[in-house]
């Protein structure tokens, strides 16, 4: 009987094919590439923290007898034992390979607020958001002194509305009680999420997020090394800010890796000092004031792409290929 191929049969062919130490989305990118993916009988639905599960267990499980071993942290990064790189060849690769990186997102073809509409979609369908999303155009904003309106706004906005959820009879109930089921969402894009650049986002969201009940950090690519996700987590517990992975191939797969945490009250300082400084948050206030009255979305948020027409969206932005 033949021998089953497994994630650590792939993660030895890429370092045998590459000799370069790598984190493991890189060596699940490379394996992909050489088509070493289709050897796996199953991938599951994170395959490349499968790869970084694989790895870790063997590093620290057999020690010096490791078939990998770790050379680098932050992010973590290893390499086939058996290569036996000594430390200046391991130092110029992975400084070689983090120009690349930094130069692949920085040139890449489309930009954050591509992104919008994956989110757009995203929020609309899932059940924990329900909720119709507005781009704010920071451009827009009412031009003060540099610096004072940095970090102010959010790149969208969303609201929940209960009118689909709820009869009338229940909805007259919540009046009656002082219950308000309507939630309002804050959301920062990015493309992607690293060690690089994960303390200014993160404190970037914390900041244009205070007037919401939920406040999100999105992003397209998420290291998922162990201890960058501990990490997020940290940050995640310690601000309330949540997490988003989308999935562009399949955005009903995207991921709330860190849930936000809720807050009751609105800061009303801050949804002001928004109202007053961008038209776009003034008109999302305006429009979803109105839309409480009327009991029914009557006004216009950014548009849900169908399905049939998302796939053509990403092409043509080249978020996929």
């Amino acid at each position: 009987m033949e021998k089953q191929y497994t994630f650590f049969d792939l993660i030895v062919d890429v370092f045998n094919e590459t000799k370069n130490p790598m984190t493991a989305d890189e060596i699940w990118e490379k394996a992909v590439e050489f088509g070493f993916d289709k050897k796996l009988g199953s991938l599951g639905k994170t395959p490349s923290a499968t790869v970084g599960a694989r790895l870790y267990v063997d590093a620290k499980d057999n020690g010096e007898k490791s078939t990998f071993v770790q050379v680098s942290k932050r992010p973590s990064r290893f390499l086939l034992r058996s290569l036996n790189l000594n430390s200046i060849q391991i130092e110029n690769e992975i400084e070689k390979q983090e120009s690349a990186e930094i130069k692949k997102y920085r040139e890449s073809d489309f930009n954050e607020r591509d992104l919008h509409p994956l989110l757009v979609k995203y929020v609309k369908d899932n059940p924990h958001f329900h909720c119709y999303a507005k781009t704010i155009y920071q451009e827009n904003s009412v031009r003060k002194v540099k610096g004072a309106n940095e970090w102010l706004h959010p790149d969208l906005v969303g609201v929940y509305f209960p009118f689909g959820d709820y009869s009338k009879e229940t909805m007259k109930l919540q009046v009656s009680l002082n219950i308000n089921s309507i939630k309002l969402f804050s959301f920062e894009m990015k493309k992607h999420l690293d060690y690089g650049n994960l303390r200014q986002c993160f404190f970037q969201a914390v900041s244009n997020s205070s007037w919401a009940n939920e406040g999100y950090l999105v992003c397209l690519k998420l290291n998922n090394e162990p201890d960058f996700k501990n990490e997020i987590q940290r940050l995640s517990n310690a601000f309330g800010i949540g997490i988003i992975q989308l999935n562009a191939e399949n955005i009903n797969d995207s991921e709330i890796v860190c849930p936000a945490r809720y807050n009751e009250t609105i800061d009303w300082d801050t949804l002001d000092r928004l109202a007053e400084d961008s038209p776009d948050f003034k008109k999302f206030i305006s429009d979803l004031t109105e839309d409480i009255a009327l009991g029914k979305v009557k006004s216009k948020y950014d548009e849900v792409i169908s399905d049939e027409k998302f796939g053509t969206y990403l092409k043509n932005k080249k978020i996929v290929q």
